[in-house]
């Protein structure tokens, strides 16, 4: 398989049809067969630390690469255009490395998901709320820049 054709969905559908990039936009993933045409499902969750896509009106690029490391093919490739862009093999320990930094990015921007209760400090409930404040202009700025 050489390229992948978008198809727009609301729903994913229960087979997916080989050569479809299956996009949703409400669900926030794009699902595909594997482009080697080993047969697995690839599932791409969208998000600001998993994959993100660009549609031209025409052509769908997908990006980062696509690496299918848990499938027996570990086939690795980026969708550029629509088309399929064979990336190269990764080392179990390079693959290893790429989970330990997509912990961490995802850590970073969400926090750890796993803290337990026992050592967490409740901070007492405040008995009056403070007046609010007008925020300051760089706090504006940092704000609309998403910081």
């Amino acid at each position: 398989m050489k390229r992948l054709t978008p198809r727009f969905v609301e729903r994913m559908p229960s087979d997916l049809e080989d050569g479809i990039l299956y996009i949703g936009i409400e669900t926030g993933t794009i699902l595909h067969r594997c482009a080697c045409g080993c047969g697995h499902e690839v599932n791409t969750p969208l998000g600001r630390t998993d994959w993100s896509f660009t549609y031209d009106g025409e052509t769908v690029s997908l990006w980062p690469s696509v690496g299918n490391w848990s499938f027996p093919c570990r086939s690795h490739y980026v969708v550029k255009k629509n088309r399929i862009e064979w990336a190269g093999a990764w080392s179990d320990e390079e693959v290893e490395a790429g989970r330990r930094a997509d912990r961490a990015l995802k850590e970073r921007r969400y926090g750890t998901l796993e803290t337990p209760l026992q050592n967490t400090e409740i901070a007492p409930i405040p008995t009056s709320v403070p007046a609010p404040t007008k925020p300051r202009w760089w706090t504006r700025v940092l704000g609309r820049l998403g910081l």
